[in-house]
């Protein structure tokens, strides 16, 4: 009898509670990543360390995937998966930035590195509050974290191809640009301006079918030349969402701004009274200005 009780106390896991596991497993992974980074950077291995922290993009964006497709999302998950992409695409990024060129840049250099981590942490917060209870949409409000993060963790392995060394490099714009790209990324994290999500994937519609063949673009750009590929590819991500907004802001213009005459008004709308005379404005002030007979 003790034995079929501890038997029964030891039950395999169901399947519903191993799938609801998968996420928090996906989201883990993409810590351990993240942290592995920060210690390959701090070893001066920039390469593995940057591709170390691709990986955790690819992680993170196993882990929203599958809670969608399984609908075993939970505040719990989300709050985890904010708290893992701070040191994955915040800390991570930041701090390969800094080992990599700003440790020697002088004493307040790591100033610049703390304003990313801070945009990243606003905008991932901002993202929790926004989305809360609200159906999600097919854009972001300031550009992702992840997206963020990877493009600074790509640029040494793109940095050292012969593409790069024949034409770039010639422009010694190492330093200077790494400040621009990371200022740039911060202000767009925290902005308002629209990024895209990835299409889903079909082949019913125009729109499925357009997703796959991005996906397929993206799998096999980053498979056969990932040095090559990535880092214009977070460029263009982020130049495409700066482009469009302000694209968009020129062509908006001012409404104009209805000037109505006190008198067409009151002649046009039957809701108002309608307009008094001179002469009975003035019988009601002389009034107004009588001793009170009661």
């Amino acid at each position: 009898m003790v034995l079929r009780q501890n038997r029964e106390g030891l039950r395999r896991p169901s399947m519903r509670q191993v799938v609801v596991v998968m996420p928090s497993a996906f989201t883990l992974g993409n810590l351990f990543f993240g942290f592995w980074a920060i210690v390959s950077a701090f070893n001066g291995n920039f390469r593995w360390a940057g591709w170390f922290i691709v990986f955790a993009g690819i992680l993170d964006m196993l882990d929203g995937r599958v809670a969608r497709l399984s609908g075993t999302g939970t505040r719990f998950g989300a709050e985890l998966d904010s708290l893992v992409d701070v040191i994955s695409f915040g800390v991570a990024p930041a701090l390969l930035m800094y080992f990599l060129d700003f440790s020697n840049a002088g004493r307040f250099a790591w100033i610049l590195c703390y304003i990313y981590v801070v945009a990243v942490a606003l905008r991932l917060a901002r993202f929790n509050v926004l989305s809360a209870g609200k159906a999600p949409t097919g854009w972001f409000t300031g550009m992702p974290s992840p997206a963020a993060g990877m493009t600074l963790a790509v640029y040494y392995p793109f940095s050292q191809t012969n593409w790069y060394r024949a034409s770039l490099a010639y422009l010694d714009l190492q330093h200077q640009g790494l400040v621009v790209l990371m200022l740039l990324l911060a202000v767009l994290m925290v902005s308002n301006v629209k990024y895209p999500k990835f299409p889903p994937i079909g082949i019913r519609s125009a729109r499925g079918i357009f997703g796959l063949v991005v996906h397929l673009v993206i799998l096999l750009g980053g498979l056969l030349a990932p040095e090559y590929f990535l880092f214009p590819l977070g460029l263009f991500y982020m130049t495409f969402g700066l482009a469009r907004a302000t694209i968009l802001g020129l062509m908006e213009r001012p409404e104009p701004v209805a000037i109505v005459d006190e008198r067409l008004a009151d002649v046009h709308d039957p809701t108002l009274p309608p307009p008094l005379s001179h002469e009975r404005r003035g019988r009601w002030a002389d009034r107004r200005q009588e001793p009170d007979d009661l």
